[in-house]
Formats: C-alpha cells, sequence, structure tokens
C-alpha cells in the first residue's frame, strides 16, 4: 500500500487531561492560569490547538467546574499568542461500580449527569472544538466505565452542533468509528467530521500499526484525523500519524516522559513533535491555517 503521507500537518497538544497524573510530575499544570500558560507556551512551541481539562487547583483531581474553564479560557484568550481552543467534554459519564459480587449501588467516585450538564461549559465558553467520546470504554480500573450510550451521544452531539462548536470524535476502538459514521448519517453530526484515534488507551485498540491502520482505514476520506499514543509510543506515532496522511497529538495527558528520567513540559514535546514533522518532510500548521481547513469560527465567550 503507497503512503497517503500529510504534507501540511497541525499539532494538537493535550495540556493536561483528567488521569491522575498530577503527583507524578511537577509538570502537570492544576490552576487555571497554570494550565493556560501551559497551553500558551505550547501554542508558540508549535501547536496551533490545544486540548484542555480543568482541575482542583489544591488537589489536582479533575473537574467540571465551569468557573474554572471560565478562567481557563479567559487567559488563553487574553493572551497575546493565538491558538485554537479544543476543550474537553468527556466528563460526567463516570460509572464506578461497587465491585463484581455487588455492584450496586455505584461507588464513590461516579459522575454521571444529564447531555446539557456535561456541555454546559461548551455553552458557555464557546471553545472552537469540544471533545465526543464516541463510545462506551473499559479502562484499566477494574470496576470504572466511561459511559456514552448512543442515546447520550446524540444529545451531546446535536447540543454541539447547534451550538456551532466542532466535536472532536475520540475513537478508542473501531466501533466508535462505525458510530460517528451513524451519527453523521442521521445528520447529528456535520460533514466532513474531525477525528483523534486514541490508541493504546486500555482497554481500548491496542497499540500496534496494524490496529492503527485499521482504524485509518475506516475513517472516511474526506474526514480529517489525527491520533496519538500513550507514553514511550507518542513520538513513534507521531511521526506514523504523518506518513498515514493525518496529524499529530501530544501533551502531558499521554505521556509524562522527554527522554527516560527526564520529565516532559509540554512544549518540550510539541517542540520534539515539530522536529519530527519537519524532518519528515511536511509543514507545520498554524492556527488560522487550521481554522480555515475545519471550518472553525473563533468566537468570545458569553457575556
Amino acid at each position: 500500500m503507497p503512503l497517503n503521507m500529510s504534507r501540511e500537518v497541525f499539532i494538537t497538544c493535550a495540556v493536561t487531561g483528567s488521569g491522575g497524573t498530577q503527583d507524578r510530575s511537577p509538570y502537570v499544570p492544576r490552576s487555571p492560569k497554570e494550565i493556560a500558560n501551559s497551553a500558551i507556551a505550547a501554542a508558540k512551541a508549535g501547536a496551533a490547538i490545544v486540548h484542555c481539562h480543568v482541575r482542583d487547583p489544591e488537589t489536582g483531581a479533575p473537574s467540571r467546574d465551569l468557573k474554572l474553564y471560565r478562567e481557563l479560557t479567559d487567559r488563553v484568550r487574553d493572551s497575546d499568542t493565538d491558538v485554537v481552543l479544543n476543550l474537553t467534554a468527556g466528563m460526567g459519564g463516570d460509572i464506578v461500580f461497587g465491585g463484581t459480587n455487588a455492584p450496586l449501588p455505584v461507588a464513590e467516585g461516579t459522575d454521571m449527569v444529564g447531555a446539557e450538564e456535561r456541555v454546559t461549559h461548551i455553552a458557555e465558553c464557546l471553545p472552537e472544538i469540544c471533545t465526543l467520546d464516541c463510545g462506551t470504554m473499559n479502562f484499566a480500573e477494574a470496576d470504572y466505565v466511561m459511559t456514552n450510550t448512543p442515546g447520550m451521544l446524540r444529545a451531546m452531539g446535536r447540543l454541539m452542533t447547534d451550538l456551532g462548536v466542532k466535536p472532536e470524535i475520540e475513537a478508542f476502538d473501531t466501533g466508535h468509528l462505525w458510530y460517528a459514521k451513524q451519527l453523521v448519517a442521521d445528520g447529528i453530526l456535520e460533514a466532513p467530521a474531525l477525528v483523534q484515534l486514541c490508541m493504546g488507551v486500555p482497554w481500548g485498540a491496542p497499540n500496534d500499526l496494524n490496529t492503527f491502520m485499521a482504524m485509518v482505514n475506516n475513517v472516511p476520506e474526506d474526514w480529517t484525523f489525527s491520533a496519538f499514543s500513550l507514553g514511550r509510543s507518542q513520538m513513534a506515532y507521531a511521526a506514523a500519524a504523518v506518513l498515514a496522511g493525518g496529524h499529530v497529538r501530544v501533551g502531558l495527558e499521554d505521556n509524562l516522559w522527554l527522554d527516560k528520567g527526564v520529565l516532559a513540559e509540554n512544549q518540550q514535546l510539541v517542540e520534539r513533535a515539530c522536529t519530527i514533522v519537519e524532518n519528515i518532510g511536511a509543514k507545520i500548521m498554524g492556527p488560522a491555517e487550521v481554522r480555515e481547513r475545519l471550518g472553525l469560527t473563533k468566537r468570545a465567550p458569553k457575556d
């Protein structure tokens, strides 16, 4: 099969995520100010898009607090650095069951809310992109499930489309792409869609090139895809994504390390990804080019 390499590539920096990494590296930002500053530094290093979660500033625990999102987006927008803002909408679908002998009632850590509440911060902050995790997913934890039913995805997708915010479909396995195509066919999401291929996340699509190409081959030709893998494979997938015709995601959400024994900062991961992309022979796209390519509208949040 001939290469279908991307000649123009945008880089997304996933700045902090919602995983329990806050105590594993001093560079994982917690407060809105720290997250915004890290996002701005990543943009200056070459990231056209910053993908952001928020955390409790004191504990570093993942949060859905609207005030934290407003402060974060205001800080990014008020800076002198242009960047496409991508906010997560993945929170609010968490179930922790009570164990194999007594799964109900659900346990501490469960956070299940309705579609409108899951996108409240999207409606208020109006980023250019927000994520839509396109399926239910088992992660490494024994009794935790990330829950996204077809009905919930239809409701959230419709809300995002009506807001004029472009969903980034997070596909953790081939079935998620299958349902994403159904959402487009049903008019819930608009074509051409934007997809993030999420590789090596337990227990989704495994981290291997055969599975990766199966995912790539299930993305419609007129859609745009980006890809990442976790940990030490992050930079290898920066190269693989470009060679497969896609775009690149790096950042501390997915990988804490620059080299063996060397903790990374977000801008360092972006700089390394830029070097890889340019050495392959591709051009790094800026935020204005990404807006034009993806049909994005840069807007200020509601007063």
